[in-house]
């Protein structure tokens, strides 16, 4: 499914098939995920997209061919793609361990090729073994609101009382690990979205209400996934001295003046830009211990502009999900 210019429907289009250069892999991808990311490709709210592009980074399949190099899969192996697909290593940012600010990376199903289609390639170096015995459909949401969310749960420390604003598909892994970790969660969604509502406090939310209102307690730390530039003063009255309002997206809307109140005692607002491979080798081995269990709706592959309009009205409780038909077979196989 491709995307040949922002604001326009994706095309379900014939692509010759990709081939592993050296340090390669080509995956046959069983489901891909559909991240918010994706539909600000689509839309046009991201600059420096590649055009054309095939969307598409929460990949989760089987390695079909093996580049020269690659020592560390072999045909057959269930693999996962992220978001963060090559970095140049020689940067100030990447000696620091700080891959995730290199000036000079790639992105899956931005700047590269992703997810969105029977086959992608990938660099060898950023994919990651995936539990075997698992639906691919549950794993994909793993590969970005799952690594995404972990890095902005970080970001938020030790906090007591957490407040998540924007109950979607790496609200509902955060909201796990924190309950798992032992901390109260506190969710805001949309005003009137009862449905949300009730979904969070099915996930151990033990408040839960609209992004407007007031929680019953001040809150240690707030992750902010909804793109909504306002939600970050609204967030800071919520945060207690000494607290961090975290801004997990790759795009929102203009923050709108607010108090230097609403910042002084030590408050302290922070964005979490794409990921590191640590944070994936954390998470991977984190997940199954909790155990994360992802809600997914899936969508064939062609229906990926239904997925996507569905993200876009805040119709979804948990993951949208790809798959694929599985009908394909490879040129000269």
């Amino acid at each position: 499914m491709v995307l040949t210019h922002p604001g326009q429907r994706l095309e379900d289009t014939i692509v010759r098939d990709p081939r592993a250069g050296p340090g390669q892999v080509v995956v046959q991808v069983e489901a891909c995920g559909v991240c918010r990311t994706d539909l600000h490709i689509a839309d046009g709210e991201l600059p420096s997209a590649r055009s054309p592009v095939i969307p598409g980074h929460e990949v989760v399949g089987t390695v079909a061919e093996v580049g020269v190099g690659v020592d560390a899969f072999a045909c057959g192996d269930r693999v996962g793609v992220p978001w963060l697909a090559w970095t140049c290593g020689k940067c100030a940012f990447c000696r620091a361990g700080r891959e995730n600010l290199c000036d000079h990376a790639r992105f899956t199903g931005y700047t590269i090729d992703g997810g969105y289609a029977e086959y992608l390639v990938a660099d060898g170096r950023f994919c990651f073994r995936m539990p075997s015995g698992a639906p691919a459909s549950s794993l994909a949401p793993w590969l970005c609101a799952g690594l995404i969310g972990y890095r902005a749960l970080r970001a938020a420390g030790d906090a007591r009382r957490l407040g998540i604003y924007g109950f979607g598909a790496a609200a509902h892994i955060v909201a796990q690990i924190a309950r798992f970790r032992g901390q109260e969660v506190y969710a805001f969604t949309r005003s009137g979205d009862v449905t949300a509502q009730a979904f969070a406090r099915s996930l151990g939310a033990i408040w839960a209400g609209a992004s407007v209102d007031v929680a019953p307690a001040m809150l240690d730390a707030a992750i902010i996934f909804a793109p909504v530039g306002p939600l970050v003063p609204q967030a800071l009255r919520t945060v207690a001295k000494g607290g961090t309002v975290v801004c997990a997206g790759i795009h929102m809307s203009d923050i709108p003046q607010f108090a230097y109140e609403l910042l002084w005692g030590e408050r302290r607002i922070c964005s979490v830009a794409n990921l590191t491979r640590q944070d994936a080798i954390e998470f991977i081995e984190l997940a199954p211990t909790i155990p994360i269990h992802t809600s997914v709706v899936q969508y064939p592959l062609q229906r990926a502009n239904e997925a996507l309009a569905s993200l876009r009205a805040g119709t979804i409780n948990g993951a949208a999900v790809l798959t694929m038909s599985g009908g394909h077979h490879r040129v000269g196989e």
